[in-house]
């Protein structure tokens, strides 16, 4: 009898993420850091988001990898692909503190590898294992490690990405930047302005409590955003999330950019007379599709989660493929050339890049596209694995993908229907070529969720 496959018991898709002073505590970021600083010796950076809580829990992070003997470098406030990069570039492996999209009660702690991307499912049960086990490898007075800080070193990712586009400098564009008060504060303004555009700012100033919008870029919360970009004439209006591993946009007219076909548009740019393959989680729009044919491309389809898309975007890197583009459709997109991960401030530059090139406003890009209307919801429920049998069972007729939850397949829509990795409840993806499709598909699945 084989045994069963070992899973993740504390990280999600993306870390562990938990409310502050009730899951989320010192002792067990410092346990976190003692397993990491005994996995990965040498020289670790750390670093956090805005949040109220990061400073107590960076500090906790840090004691755990010194008391391993680990020689700790503090990056300070950065957004985490900023840390990711630096990590690639300068170091043995890294780890922030943050709960990216979460509301401000949480906190949480992402762990980076040394090739910049986040630790792998098999990884991350060993570390769990010397977690719950306690298996540290503390080391006596004589050995531990010693501890600097280098926040500088933002400038570094900051010029990695501008110099990455020396013809965008003197766009003459007008851009509002919502930073939601995190990190990307500290990088976003200064990127666009380096690539000459004017940028006019709206919760700017990092502040943990996150007063002027909550961590999730939604369209509800970035009204303010869109009212500026009128007010001001910008080209258009980009938004963080809590870490600016994400963006997302709103066009002149101030109107909210889905992140699908924010996705489409960057595929289209990041494919544009080349041949290669486009790596992309089962929960991503048909658009894709619909950009791979236009392009020549290939699409390949992961588990829902940036480090599946990573991870996969270097395996085939490593067996020769040509990986032009990857990412998710939540604003999470990962340009190979630069690093693998998502990386939101990057995102903000290519934005700049395409318009400029392509001598036509946000909204007349997006009207380009093929026509597609996608629903999102969240479904709460404390039997997640029963309520996926039953919409297996109920839909065993249509094409089923089970990869990650259950994708749905027809041939005009499609639905997906899995457990979110950080947070306690399923998320329902459903999309068609109009709204009366993506409806039907969307009742049809719910009557069989409240049956």
């Amino acid at each position: 009898m084989t045994e069963p496959e070992k899973q993740k018991k504390l990280f999600g898709t993306n870390g562990v993420r938990a409310v502050v002073g009730k899951e989320m505590t010192p002792e067990l970021v410092m346990g976190i850091g003692m397993a990491l600083g005994s996995m990965r010796k040498g020289k670790i950076a750390v670093g956090m988001d805005t949040r109220t809580s990061g400073p107590a829990l960076c500090s906790a992070l840090k004691a755990g990898l010194l008391a391993c003997g680990c020689d700790v470098v503090d990056m300070g406030v950065l957004p985490t692909p900023a840390l990711q990069y630096l990590v690639k570039n300068h170091f043995d492996a890294g780890a922030v503190i943050t709960a990216s999209h979460n509301p401000p009660e949480y906190n949480g702690v992402k762990v980076i590898e040394g090739d910049g991307t986040e630790m792998d499912d098999e990884q991350t049960i060993k570390l769990e294992e010397r977690l719950f086990s306690k298996d540290f490898n503390l080391v006596d007075w004589e050995n531990v490690g010693t501890e600097t800080s280098s926040p500088e070193m933002i400038g570094e990712y900051i010029h990695s990405i501008t110099s990455a586009f020396p013809d965008s400098t003197e766009t003459g564009f007008t851009v509002a930047v919502d930073p939601g008060s995190g990190p990307a504060c500290l990088t976003t303004p200064d990127i666009l302005t380096k690539l000459g555009c004017r940028v006019h700012t709206i919760n700017g100033q990092t502040d943990g409590r996150f007063p002027g919008r909550l961590p999730e870029p939604s369209p509800e919360g970035l009204k303010a955003l869109s009212e500026l970009v009128i007010s001001t004439g910008a080209a258009f209006g980009v938004a963080h999330d809590g870490d600016a591993d994400r963006a997302v946009f709103v066009d002149e007219n101030g109107d909210f950019l889905e992140e699908n076909e924010e996705f489409a548009l960057m595929q289209r740019f990041a494919c544009k007379g080349k041949r290669g393959t486009v790596v992309t989680p089962v929960s991503t729009s048909q658009l894709v599709e619909a950009i791979a044919a236009e392009t020549g491309t290939r699409v390949e389809y992961t588990r829902v989660g940036s480090i599946y898309v990573a991870r996969k975007m270097l395996e085939l890197s490593e067996n020769g493929e040509n990986v032009l583009f990857g990412g998710e459709g939540n604003g999470g997109l990962i340009f190979p050339a630069h690093q693998h991960c998502r990386d939101g401030g990057m995102t903000a530059a290519v934005m700049v890049h395409i318009l400029k090139n392509e001598k036509k406003t946000l909204s007349e890009l997006r009207k380009e596209l093929p026509s597609h209307h996608m629903i999102k919801d969240k479904i709460f429920t404390t039997d997640a694995p029963a309520l996926l049998e039953k919409v297996k069972t109920d839909f065993a007729s249509d094409r089923l993908d089970t990869t990650d939850g259950v994708r749905i397949n027809r041939e005009k829509s499609w639905a997906l229907f899995r457990p979110s990795g950080t947070e306690p409840f399923m998320r329902l993806y459903v999309e068609a070529e109009n709204i009366e499709g993506a409806k039907l598909l969307y009742n049809e699945i719910m009557n069989t969720i409240n049956n």
